[in-house]
C-alpha cells in the first residue's frame, strides 16, 4: 500500500494538522480534505456570499485535484458542510455548473461553525487519472 502527501502552492496552504490531500491504494483514489473559500494567494476568504464561497472552495479542489493527477471528472464523492442549509439552492447551482451533467455522489449537511468563519466547505473522493504524474 503506498500513500503519497500531495501539495500545491495553487491551492491555500493547510491552517491546521492536515494535509491538502492523500494519494493512496496504489495512487490510484485521492482524498482531498475539506476545502473552505480561501484565496490562495493572500489567505483570506473571498469576498461575497455563498456563490463566490462555493465557486473558491471548488476552484480549491480542482487545483489540488490537479496535483494529485485528478480532476473535478474523476471525482466520486463529495460532502459539502454549510454553515447555514438555507444557503443550499444557491451553493447547488453553482455546484451543478461546475460538476455538469453527470456530477459526484454528494453528502450535504449543515454544521454549527466551519473553518475562518466560511460559509462553506467542501471535500472530495477522486480517482487517478490512468498515466498521471506520480502514478
Amino acid at each position: 500500500m503506498t500513500r503519497e502527501v500531495i501539495r500545491t502552492e495553487k491551492g491555500p496552504a493547510v491552517i491546521g494538522p492536515y494535509s491538502q490531500a492523500i494519494r493512496f491504494a496504489a495512487g490510484r483514489m485521492v482524498f482531498v480534505s475539506g476545502q473552505v473559500p480561501i484565496d490562495p494567494a493572500t489567505g483570506a476568504l473571498v469576498p461575497g456570499g455563498i456563490r463566490e464561497q462555493t465557486r473558491r472552495a471548488i476552484a480549491n479542489l480542482e487545483a489540488i485535484l490537479a496535483a494529485a493527477g485528478a480532476s473535478l471528472a474523476t471525482v466520486v464523492k463529495t460532502t459539502v458542510f454549510l454553515a447555514d442549509l438555507g444557503d443550499f439552492a444557491e451553493m447547488n447551482a453553482v455546484y451543478a455548473d461546475c460538476f455538469g451533467a453527470e456530477p459526484p455522489a454528494r453528502s450535504t449537511v449543515e454544521v454549527s461553525r466551519l473553518p475562518k468563519d466560511s460559509r462553506v466547505e467542501i471535500e472530495a473522493l477522486a480517482l487517478v487519472a490512468e498515466g498521471a504524474p506520480g502514478r
